[in-house]
This record gives structure tokens, C-alpha cells and sequence, in this order.
């Protein structure tokens, strides 16, 4: 097991990382999901023992790290800019790390010939890297990677530049493999959606802070408030402000709204929030809410269309299936179950459903 204890890393003015506590066990799958520049990057180079915290603790397996150099530990690191050694065969790069084990030549050809037909470099093993696209050479530093049988494996975003459907098989493939070989296997993404593929449990990072850690599902169904709703949303989560006056919720218009599924609510302001694909053009349900508004933009991305509009004065936008288009300005409706709605309060903190 990795633990980090109240792990802090700043230069000067600039916060990297915040107080971050966590505890990443053997055999699961730990996803970092956040923004660019949220701390994902800062923390797995502190796991791997590149970079030092400014204060807090490490510990594999109930045992100090900090002080250990990065080459005694069993860290097997992949980034999203793969790295190679360019005067190797495929082979070589992908065997170096038994190499260097000193494992003998007969285990080193059994194992290379494994890995490589799993990401489809079996065609490939007398290139050097130079000869290979982009998304081979990212395969190279994956199977290097698998082969090493590390204590703690870090992969940060290193499918990215990997075609759609290979992408796909190996995020389908790659927790299997990892949890059978009893690692602690950290994988640092951008996407919501890769996340919810990938299962297993998210931090969710903000500006170098875990806004929440724990099962996937259980964090994208409910968030522990609005910033990890925030990063738990691509497109971009749509929001409108509400004040509850009587037991009664309202828009700041004044409208009432009392089709939400929340009753005995506090006086004070609220925030509504509903992720994009859960709004849709047709009512399924009696208690569907509609919300209307005037269109802005249209974005036509092949089987699904980006639907911005205005509600209430604020930008949202629905992702729906098929081709659709609508002229702008025009008012269009679209209906949202209960179930998918989301409330925060003043502290934007998630309000429990009755």
C-alpha cells in the first residue's frame, strides 16, 4: 500500500500540491482526474521519488520513502510524451528493464513476445523508435512499463496518443493486468469519461487539493460538492443559481420551481447543477423538469449534437444524440429527470435528496 500523509509542495508563492492525504492500495486501480495544472503531474513525480514535498510523509507498505533514491525503488513510470531509448530495437526497449533484472534470455524472449502481442508490436520488434509513429512509440514505453512487474506503476495520460480503438482495448485491458500483478497502479487523466471506463477509485483534483477520493461511480453519482461535480463534467457542468424562501425553491426571478426533488430545505441560496447528457429533447417521465431557453450555438459532431442555449440567463449545453439543428435565437425545451439533478448549498456542498 502507498500512503501519503499531508503531502505539500510549493516554490515560493506558487501551491503545487495542498495537504494531500491518500491511501492507494495493491491490485486497484487509482485514477487522479483533473484539470491541466490541477497537481496530477507534481504528485505522481512525488510518488516516484523525482521530486521531494516540502513537508508530509511517504510510505510503501508502512515504510518511509522520502529519503529512498528514486533507483532503489520498483517504480515503472509512463508519461503522455513517450520516452525511449532511440538507439534500440523495439525489442531491446521493451526488454531493458529485464535486462537490467538480469533475468535469463529464454524468460526475456517468452515475456517480451507476450507483451508485445498484446499492444500489437509483434510486427515492430526490429525498428528502432525513430521509424515508429507516435502512437507506436507510446506502446514501446507502455509494454516497457508492463513487462517491468514494478511495486508502483504511474501512467500519466498515456493513452492520449493512441488511436480510438486501441485506446479503447487497453483501457479495457490494462486494471486486469496491473491488479494481477499486485501493483499500485496510479493513472492520472484529464477525461471524465476515462475515468468511468477505467472504474476502480478517483481523486478528484483542484488546484493541487483532492476535493474527494473514493469509488468512481460513487463520486460522479454524488459529488461531495460543486468543484468535484466541476471536474467530474466534460462538457462543462451547467449550473443556475436558486434561493429557497418558505420551503419553496425558486429561481432569483422569483419562478418557482418546485418540481425538484428536495423538500424541507433551509432558507438560503442555492446552485442547481445537471451534467450535459442528461439533458433531453423529449419528456420520458411525468415529473420530467423543463427548461427553456433561447439557442446560441449548434455543434454537429457526427452521432451527437452539442446544444448551447441560454437558461435563466446562464450559458448551458445539452449533448444529445443524433443530428440536430436548430437556428439560433430560436427557444428550444429540454427535460431532466429528478433523479439527475444535483443541489448544492451556500458552502456549495451536495444537498441530500428526501
Amino acid at each position: 500500500m502507498l500512503e501519503l500523509q499531508n503531502i505539500s509542495r510549493h516554490q515560493g508563492k506558487e501551491i503545487y500540491l495542498s495537504d494531500i492525504t491518500l491511501s492507494l492500495h495493491r491490485g486497484e486501480l487509482n485514477i487522479l482526474l483533473g484539470p491541466t495544472l490541477s497537481g496530477k503531474t507534481s504528485l505522481m513525480r512525488i510518488m516516484a521519488g523525482l521530486d521531494k514535498p516540502n513537508s508530509g510523509e511517504l510510505l510503501f507498505d508502512g515504510v518511509s520513502v522520502l529519503g529512498k533514491p528514486v533507483q532503489k525503488r520498483n517504480v515503472a513510470m509512463v508519461y503522455q510524451q513517450f520516452i525511449n531509448y532511440p538507439s534500440l530495437s523495439v525489442f531491446e526497449n521493451i526488454a531493458s528493464p529485464l535486462r537490467v533484472a538480469g533475468v535469463q534470455q529464454k524468460q526475456i524472449q517468452k515475456q517480451v513476445e507476450e507483451v508485445a502481442d498484446l499492444l500489437q508490436l509483434r510486427e515492430l520488434m526490429q525498428r528502432t523508435p525513430d521509424t515508429l509513429s507516435g502512437g507506436q512509440q507510446q506502446r514501446v514505453a507502455l509494454a516497457r512499463a508492463l513487462i517491468k512487474k514494478a511495486d508502483l506503476v504511474l501512467l500519466d495520460e498515456p493513452l492520449a496518443n493512441l488511436d480510438y480503438k486501441l485506446r479503447e482495448e487497453l483501457r479495457a485491458e490494462l486494471p486486469g493486468l496491473f491488479a494481477a500483478m499486485g501493483a499500485v497502479l496510479v493513472y492520472a487523466t484529464t477525461e471524465p469519461s476515462e475515468a468511468l471506463v477505467l472504474g476502480g477509485n478517483t481523486a478528484c483534483l483542484h488546484q493541487g487539493r483532492v476535493e474527494q477520493f473514493g469509488s468512481t461511480l460513487e463520486l460522479y453519482r454524488k459529488p461531495v460538492n460543486i468543484q468535484a461535480a466541476k471536474t467530474f463534467s466534460d462538457p462543462p457542468l451547467n449550473t443556475v443559481a436558486l434561493v429557497c424562501v418558505a420551503g419553496s425553491l425558486k429561481y432569483l426571478d422569483n419562478q418557482s420551481h418546485s418540481a425538484l426533488p428536495f423538500s424541507g430545505l433551509p432558507e438560503g441560496t442555492y446552485t442547481l447543477a445537471v451534467r450535459p447528457h442528461h439533458l433531453s429533447l423529449g419528456r420520458t417521465a411525468d415529473d420530467d423538469i423543463q427548461v427553456t431557453g433561447p439557442v446560441t450555438v449548434t455543434e454537429i459532431t457526427g452521432s451527437e449534437t452539442f446544444v448551447h442555449f441560454t437558461m435563466n440567463e446562464n450559458p448551458w449545453v445539452a449533448l444529445v444524440h443524433g443530428i440536430q439543428d436548430f437556428a439560433v435565437t430560436n427557444s428550444v425545451s429540454f427535460y431532466i429527470s429528478p433523479l439527475n439533478v444535483l443541489l448544492f448549498d451556500g458552502d456549495n456542498r451536495l444537498v441530500d435528496k428526501s
